[in-house]
């Protein structure tokens, strides 16, 4: 009979039922299978199974970093999108700042593709050790669950909410075409003529179509929708040539075409007034309070993360954003710091925006297999 030991966690232990029924035990030496390399430490993780709760799956996992001396390696920013847009431009504005207060790099893992969806995927899947986060997007996090019903990964169950970051204000824009100066002009303008005008979007499912959605319905006028490929920008570029006649759009994005006269900007989209356009009202000032936030961004790490850990990068990353230089570039980059007063409070965000999102998605009938 072969007496074994498998160290578990924190010092519990599983014997062989059989030496445990022989009655006399130990009767030898005991071996301790332990499942790293001599003089490290490493992590066994998995998903709950058979019904069982995150802290019963936790029963088999082997800390690879104690929470007071977390970090002891380099840490992995995953970034569902490709190097160039507005997520990965964050994430490389708050990158240094971060490996600053962690003492550790902090890696940039571009995983473009499927509306966001590998990226996050990717995320939901990594060992829930702290060294693995996701900077997710209003998008990947709170549109993509309703737009993607069969998309196994559901952000508001799969993952831990850390903190929202950034806001990146959007704006109800129209081309100079549109004789209106005004929220209000341009409801009367369209009221005025049902069906007559459009507006542009990147996609189906795409923010700036849901957020012209819910602003048409608070509104009570009706706009064509034109989709175009090619993300936002073929949008943007739509709107200043005049091929649609009006849009929501990121004001860092086209700002360059407010200031010039391009298009107009009616009313921003975020909880309080764009810095660069002082004179321009929110879109809650304008009388539609629902229609306040822009695309946001914020930190996730995957679901059974030790709660010191998350604690520890919630500090950091609201340390991280609080820095003069990167308050600076993040402006300039047109976004707004707003951060969460607490994981749980950025957790109830997320579920008030998932459920603002799928209530418009229903109405507008916008699913993708």
């Amino acid at each position: 009979m072969t007496i074994k030991i498998f160290f578990l966690y924190f010092g519990a232990c599983l014997i062989s039922v059989d030496a445990v029924r022989a009655g006399k035990y130990p009767s030898r030496a005991v071996r301790m299978v332990v499942p790293f390399a001599p003089g490290t430490s490493g992590l066994v993780s998995r998903r709950p199974v058979g019904g069982e709760d995150v802290e019963t799956a936790g029963l088999y996992r082997v800390a690879a970093t104690t929470p007071e001396t977390y970090p002891t390696r380099a840490l992995r920013m995953v970034v569902p999108f490709a190097p160039g847009g507005a997520s990965d431009i964050v994430g490389r504005i708050i990158q240094p700042k971060m490996i600053q207060e962690l003492g550790q790099q902090v890696v940039i893992d571009n995983r473009a593709g499927a509306s966001g969806n590998i990226g996050v995927e990717v995320a939901a899947h990594a060992s829930p050790d702290g060294y693995t986060f996701l900077l997710g997007n209003v998008g990947t996090m709170a549109i993509n669950p309703s737009i993607f019903p069969k998309f196994p990964v559901r952000p508001v169950r799969d993952f831990i909410a850390v903190t929202e970051v950034v806001d990146v204000p959007g704006a109800l824009a129209v081309h100079p075409s549109v004789p209106v100066n005004s929220v209000k002009e341009f409801v009367e303008y369209a009221k005025a003529r049902p069906g007559k005008l459009n507006f542009g979007s990147s996609g189906a499912g795409s923010a700036q179509r849901m957020e012209m959605e819910i602003f048409m319905r608070a509104a009570g006028i009706t706009l064509e929708h034109i989709p175009y490929k090619g993300g936002a920008g073929a949008a943007t570029t739509a709107l200043v040539s005049g091929e649609v006649s009006v849009a929501v759009v990121s004001l860092a994005a086209v700002l360059p075409h407010i200031k010039n006269g391009r298009i107009k900007a009616l009313g921003v989209i975020s909880p309080k007034r764009f810095a660069l356009l002082p004179d321009t009202p929110t879109m809650t000032e304008t009388g539609f309070p629902t229609i306040r936030n822009g695309s946001w961004q914020g930190v996730y790490l995957p679901l059974g993360t030790p709660r010191p850990i998350v604690m520890k990068l919630f500090a950091t990353a609201i340390r991280a954003v609080a820095d003069p230089d990167v308050i600076r570039r993040l402006n300039e980059a047109g976004a707004e710091i707003i951060t969460s007063k607490s994981p749980e409070d950025f957790a109830q965000f997320m579920k008030v925006q998932n459920e603002r999102f799928a209530k418009a998605i229903k109405e507008v009938g916008v699913v993708t297999e």
